[in-house]
């Protein structure tokens, strides 16, 4: 169990709070387009507004690469963050992040104010956790708050070596909710938990599926991924995504679920088509074949019918399910039915359902059946790396209960 100090475990009246939030929002012509993240980091900022401490905040966008560049300042989320908080959010608008605006807005802070710093990674030294850069931010704060679940995978400058340099680390809403239900769900499970692997490459989630065979009763998988499965099966897969390096893991892993008497589930039928669509939405012609039948000339995009129809049966007497990686291209309509089946199995159960971020939160939320999930995790290589039961840099940081 992992047991954080968290925003609730401390008073900030009169200090200045550095928060590392995930502000790394879609822009088009310098617009958010998507402000879930904002909305996401909200009560946390709330929080320590109303308790009287000076917020500072500060979070990366995109990929600047070390170099200021304009189409990536955060310049627009205080714009956004103001209205949405509905008091100025004061903007420090300086290159090297730490510069002369953001000590003079901090100097002249009054309790309950909120200032928001410059995009992290305009900083060469934010992605190699660098000394300088960590001192700096270090310099504006007596206490520091992650709550960026999204970068807790990685050991930046501000998120962790920034640690280093203030006595006070605690955990924001967000992450503490990352913790309970994604940490806690994999440690200590309500049982029957069934696991959901999707997702295109059986690479991408290696340690994943030998940690959740370990945890978990039942194992689905689906996605790109079921095709090497089923080849190393023996089984004719036609066109279908295939890593034909991962062959003898598969096997390893279908070995191991037998020796612990886990139930590891696979297609027994998936949706075939001769082309891959482009674009991805266009119209698609389709058929539904056993797995046995996969002709040479197809490609299959999405699990079948009949195993759309199992994978749910396996979801309704679970207690705790995770899933991670859509069932098929569920960009296009036509390839989304198996996507929205087991989507609609976890809407319908009563079970804890936490979804592992990245392609199955898009997929859920875009069907429309996010708000009827217990935990939508906002990370995506995070969530991966904590459902591998690896230690997460961003969340060790921060103080022990």
């Amino acid at each position: 169990m992992l047991n954080k100090k968290s925003v609730d475990d401390i008073n900030v009246k009169g200090k200045r709070v550095l928060v590392r939030c995930d502000f790394n929002v879609p822009l088009k012509d310098g617009k958010i387009t998507d402000e879930n993240r904002l909305v996401a980091a909200l009560p946390t900022i709330k929080k320590l507004i109303a308790d009287g401490g000076k917020v500072i905040l500060c979070s990366h966008l995109g990929k600047p690469k070390g170099e200021p560049k304009p189409e990536l300042s955060l310049a627009p989320v205080a714009v956004r963050l103001s209205e949405l908080l509905g008091q100025e959010v004061k903007f420090a608008a300086d290159p090297e992040v730490v510069g002369p605006n953001a000590k003079a807005a901090v100097e002249a802070m009054k309790d309950g104010e909120v200032v928001l710093l410059e995009n992290t990674r305009y900083r060469a030294e934010e992605t190699k956790n660098g000394e300088a850069f960590s001192k700096d931010l270090a310099s504006l704060c007596d206490v520091f708050v992650n709550d960026a679940f999204g970068t807790a995978h990685r050991a930046h400058c501000s998120n962790v070596g920034v640690t280093e340099y203030v006595d006070i680390a605690v955990v924001g809403y967000l992450m503490q909710k990352e913790i309970d239900f994604l940490g806690n769900a994999v440690e200590n499970p309500v049982r029957p938990f069934v696991a959901i692997l999707g997702g295109a490459k059986v690479a991408d989630k290696l340690n994943v599926i030998s940690n959740l065979l370990e945890k978990c009763d039942t194992l689905i998988i689906g996605g790109g991924m079921a095709y090497t499965f089923l080849k190393a099966q023996g089984k004719e897969i036609g066109k279908s995504l295939v890593d034909d390096s991962k062959i003898d893991y598969c096997n390893e892993m279908m070995a191991k679920a037998e020796k612990l008497g886990k139930k590891l589930l696979l297609p027994v039928d998936a949706v075939v088509s001769a082309d891959f669509p482009n674009p991805i939405d266009a119209p698609i012609e389709v058929e539904n074949v056993s797995v046995d039948n996969i002709p040479v000339d197809k490609e299959a995009m999405d699990i079948g019918k009949e195993t759309a129809a199992l994978y749910a049966d396996a979801v309704k007497t679970a207690k705790t399910v995770v899933w991670n990686g859509p069932m098929g291209v569920f960009e296009n309509p036509t390839l989304a039915a198996g996507t929205i089946a087991v989507a609609k199995a976890l809407a319908d159960t009563d079970a804890t359902t936490i979804i592992g971020g990245g392609d199955s939160a898009a997929a859920v939320n875009q069907l429309g059946f996010g708000d009827k999930m217990s935990h939508i995790s906002t990370g995506g290589g995070a969530s991966l790396e904590f459902l591998e039961g690896k230690e997460l840099p961003g969340v060790a940081a921060a103080n022990d209960k």
